[in-house]
């Protein structure tokens, strides 16, 4: 062979040689200068568990900043059971954290955490991404045969958790019939169920209450004014619209509260809307007392501090009160209370404005959220540790946080056009205010087909 005719071989080989490379550092799954690396832990280390806790923190250990809405997460399941995702609590904060259940091939599903907005720079970490998912019927369930799943307490590197950006896989190992990144996730399911009512009912007493799933209380104890009654004849539907006419003489027995409830307690997430009135003046009598006019959701308290108690609130107080001077609208959402010595555990948004008249309002349950509107407006965002864990009630109430004592009665009114709630499916203000007018227009007053937990 010539000296010329292998240099000539060579330099072809290099060529070829350097061209493949490049080939490979195209197709590379995670580039140098784009590198990310996860770190996993459990605060919930048990072979069966009510919930899985994976809490995550994702590294840039390349050269470049990361959108963090290009980085898709996954978290594999074993088995094909139904599951919800929730967001405990993010350094980058939750309300930038998505999660959907993704099933693959034969029996197989994973967990994808994905990123709204953010981004992470070079040398840095996201720190705590708190996350945890339940069974939807409430079971306990094995997580010792999951993929994912360590029982580790303390962060370590995990390749068992797959990272991709932009679609490339950029860390850990997959497993089962992997599809497509980009394709959509299949869970959160579209809506399972709606209810819808007008209120239009006769009084009270009409048995189309009880066989639609309403109850009229009559029954004592709070919240309110110790010793005053609940009472069913101060709760009427004059031309469709629920109406709340609380009143009090400055006495405990003199004073009457109102509510109405479902029966039922099988509504979590979704969505929620009402259209209420609210009223800043008495319709009759002298003002001044602490009235709170309400659209909210609530679990029971089983105990002082119970976990798995829930509640989502709209709280309109015209004259204040809990002290308020004047007139406020709460959002507040629960994770729990105790009674006495009186412990709140619960954060809110409030806007000390009057809101007298008529407002479209809606909760948004979905993802580890609660988002509140009002009018189409986003007046709250709440999640964390209060992103409710249990099947709630809707209700209405209007009643008395104390008494001024003042001389002669008065009447606080509230009054409800309709209620709506799309199980599993998160709605737009908008669409809400589309659907109920079909509704109408289809001459539909009354429908619930929202499944019992």
């Amino acid at each position: 062979m010539s000296r010329n005719f292998g240099k000539l071989l060579l330099s072809l080989s290099l060529t070829l040689l350097l061209a493949a490379v490049g080939a490979l550092a195209v197709v590379a799954p995670a580039s140098a200068d784009q590198a990310v690396r996860l770190q996993y832990r459990t605060s919930a280390p048990g072979a069966t568990t009510a919930q899985a806790e994976p809490w995550l923190r994702l590294f840039n250990d390349g050269t470049t900043t990361i959108p963090l809405n290009q980085v898709k997460i996954r978290y594999y399941l074993t088995g094909t059971e139904t599951y919800r995702f929730a967001c405990s609590w993010a350094v980058v904060s939750c309300s930038t954290v998505t999660g959907a259940f993704v099933r693959q091939e034969g029996s197989g599903q994973y967990l994808e955490v994905g990123f709204t907005s953010g981004s992470l720079a070079p040398g840095r970490n996201t720190s705590d991404l708190q996350l945890r998912f339940y069974r939807a019927d409430w079971q306990t369930f094995t997580q010792s045969d999951d993929y994912s799943y360590g029982p580790q307490t303390a962060y370590s590197d995990w390749e068992k958790i797959t990272v991709y950006v932009g679609g490339e896989l950029a860390w850990g190992e997959p497993t089962g019939g992997d599809p497509d990144p980009t394709d959509p996730p299949t869970n959160p399911p579209g809506g399972r169920g709606v209810l819808f009512d007008d209120f239009s009912y006769a009084g009270p007493a009409d048995p189309l209450l009880s066989q639609r799933g309403w109850t009229v209380r009559s029954s004592s104890g709070g919240p309110g004014v110790p010793g005053a009654t609940w009472s069913p004849s101060a709760v009427s539907f004059p031309g469709g619209l629920l109406t709340l006419d609380s009143s009090t003489n400055g006495t405990a027995a003199g004073t009457v509260q109102t509510e109405l409830s479902t029966a039922a307690r099988k509504f979590h997430e979704g969505t929620y809307a009402a259209r209420v009135r609210f009223s800043d003046a008495p319709t009759s009598g002298p003002d001044g007392e602490h009235v709170v006019q309400t659209f909210f959701t609530i679990t029971p308290l089983a105990f002082s501090l119970d976990p798995n108690y829930g509640e989502l609130d709209f709280e309109y107080l015209p004259n204040g009160g809990w002290g308020e001077p004047s007139t406020i609208l709460y959002a507040t959402s629960w994770e729990t209370y105790q009674g006495d010595p009186w412990q709140a555990v619960n954060t809110h948004t409030a806007e000390r404005t009057s809101f007298a008249g008529w407002h479209d309002l809606v909760i948004q349950v979905a993802g580890g959220r609660i988002k509140y509107y009002v009018d189409g407006r986003l007046f709250a965002d709440h999640g964390d540790m209060y992103y409710p864990e249990t099947p709630m009630w809707i209700m209405f109430n209007q009643w008395f946080i104390d008494l001024q004592g003042a001389t002669g009665t008065r009447t606080y009114r509230q009054q409800v056009d309709y209620v709506y709630h799309s199980k599993n499916e998160v709605v737009a203000p908008a669409d809400v205010l589309s659907r109920v007018a079909a509704l109408r227009t289809a001459g539909t007053s009354f429908t619930d087909t929202v499944p019992s937990p």
